[in-house]
């Protein structure tokens, strides 16, 4: 059965919600825990992960790591059980480790492009993200 563009709509913006306030549970408990889970962030010191106990220390490292002020939605695009969701990222970079960028930080506005698939219980099953990693690079100097 396919989730309406309302229903996957939801499930990002709360799996976003969750992001925004460093909630750990609320982030892991969003993804599906039937089979193929997938979260990947590229780039990051940490590869592809398949197992909600590897999303859980990935945010683990995150969220000490940036502190978000604002995202601006740029576009979003729908197919049957996914989303590619494209925003702009403001906001201070406390450890650029996250994203191979060992030692850097600042303030920093960048792209970031999700690609969201949702599996049968209405849940994310697989989240892959790609920041702009030049221009970040860029303004952490």
């Amino acid at each position: 059965m396919s989730l309406t563009r309302q229903q996957m709509d939801d499930q990002v913006t709360e799996h976003f919600r969750y992001e925004a306030a460093d909630d750990i549970d609320g982030v892991v408990n969003s993804f599906t825990t039937g089979e193929g889970l997938f979260h990947e962030v590229i780039p990051s010191p940490v590869g592809a992960l398949n197992d909600l106990s590897q999303v859980r220390a990935y945010y683990e490292m995150l969220f000490p790591s940036v502190k978000g002020e604002s995202v601006t939605p740029i576009r979003r695009l729908y197919g049957d059980d996914f989303v590619i969701d494209e925003t702009l990222w403001t906001g201070e970079i406390v450890d650029g480790h996250w994203c191979l960028c060992d030692g850097k930080r600042g303030r920093a506005s960048f792209r970031l492009l999700h690609v969201f698939e949702f599996a049968p219980d209405g849940k994310i099953k697989s989240e892959q993200l790609w920041c702009d990693l030049a221009t970040l690079q860029q303004q952490l100097g």
